[in-house]
């Protein structure tokens, strides 16, 4: 019973991520629908500013507390309708503030660690052992696995509380400066017609945050390896 009574904010949290997905509430966030209904999102936003931002920060933040993979979508979604300095701060704040729900509901569940862990867990804790700090950052910056994921994998080693807002606040905002870029040179190029298929990937609007992207995600591997090396000499 008290396993059960630990683990009910997240299976509750779980649930709701289920109800969601089946509600198809994020089927209008979807690029092509967003240039469909492009006049419509703009008269809404001019219509409802403080409304339609509150909205969009309360649907990532359930988005990202339940674990339903579609954050990219809702981050891109953003960087449409806001742009990208609008954009990351509403997303940045959705995502800190869902991440720390689920954290929380997470290590609730998890208790002292002893029960037995995810498996990506499993994968993930000797790193974190050796280097909290660098591993945390990491995890954050590079996409190894589902962001809802990660979180719980933070939650179950006994991240502290101050490395995972951190890192989730630092690391998480400056991936979203790119990520919503992508978003609003996405927005741009199908406003001008292009279709939306592989092609788009090579647009400049698109494909520049891209490659800033994937440079950012090496970042804590050059960090770790210069650790290493110091370590030797």
């Amino acid at each position: 019973m008290n396993r059960l009574r630990s683990a009910l904010p997240l299976l509750l949290l779980i649930a709701a991520g289920i109800v969601l997905l089946a509600s198809g509430v994020f089927d209008r966030i979807h690029p092509e629908q967003l240039v469909a209904h492009q006049h419509q999102l703009r008269e809404h936003l001019a219509e409802h500013p403080w409304l339609s931002r509150l909205g969009y920060i309360s649907l990532l933040v359930l988005a990202t507390c339940t674990g339903v993979p579609v954050t990219i979508l809702l981050i891109l979604a953003a960087g449409f309708a806001f742009g990208v300095v609008e954009g990351t701060a509403y997303s940045s704040i959705g995502l800190t503030l869902g991440s720390l729900i689920l954290f929380l509901a997470s290590r609730y569940a998890f208790g002292i660690g002893s029960k037995h862990p995810p498996a990506i867990a499993d994968k993930l804790h000797h790193g974190f052992e050796r280097h909290p700090v660098v591993y945390t950052m990491f995890l954050r910056l590079v996409p190894v696995a589902p962001f809802g994921l990660v979180t719980m994998a933070l939650a179950w080693f006994r991240c502290p509380l101050w490395l995972f807002l951190g890192a989730t606040f630092l690391g998480g905002t400056v991936m979203l400066v790119f990520e919503t870029s992508v978003g609003a040179g996405l927005g741009v190029a199908l406003s001008h017609g292009r279709q939306l298929g592989p092609e788009l990937i090579f647009d400049p609007s698109v494909v520049l945050p891209l490659c800033a992207l994937a440079a950012l995600s090496l970042v804590p591997l050059v960090v770790e390896r210069v650790r290493q090396h110091r370590s030797r000499v």
